[in-house]
């Protein structure tokens, strides 16, 4: 059955999950560093050790194909992509094959500019604007996959 991973510790579309989550009738699992307060239901919280790419690990691990994967973080969605599941960025971005090698180039090159005083900040606020393209593009994936077993 479909399962949402969420990497949780700097996740903003948390309670956007919940809803579709909800709507279809899927469990959620919180994957994160720390405790933090979850819906009561169908989310359930994992709570890793502390240490750099603990809860990736985690995710990268325990995923199975058909599964979708919430997460900023690109090297996590290309692990996941790696291992059959379907993965959406915080802003609505569907993680794809095609588009994840292009992601790790621009964030590597954006991190040595970043490094060389060449370039600063980060990305742009958080908008409502990019809370409501990804509930829609979440519940676009929800029906994708769901169409594709319907026919496998």
């Amino acid at each position: 059955m479909l399962h949402i991973y969420v990497d949780a510790d700097a996740c903003p579309v948390k309670q956007e999950t919940y809803k579709v989550a909800s709507r279809y009738g899927l469990r959620v699992t919180l994957v994160a560093n720390s405790f933090m307060r979850s819906p009561e239901g169908d989310v359930e919280l994992v709570v890793v050790d502390k240490g750099l790419n603990e809860a990736d690990d985690w995710i990268a691990e325990t995923v199975e194909e058909g599964d979708i994967v919430v997460t900023g973080d690109i090297p996590l969605a290309a692990r996941c992509l790696d291992a059959g599941a379907w993965v959406l960025g915080h802003k609505g971005r569907p993680f794809t094959p095609e588009n994840v090698v292009e992601s790790l180039a621009t964030r590597h090159l954006l991190a040595q500019l970043r490094d060389q005083g060449i370039m600063g900040g980060g990305p742009p606020p958080f908008s409502q604007k990019d809370r409501s393209l990804f509930l829609q593009k979440l519940d676009e994936m929800v029906n994708a996959i769901r169409r594709e077993n319907e026919e496998n």
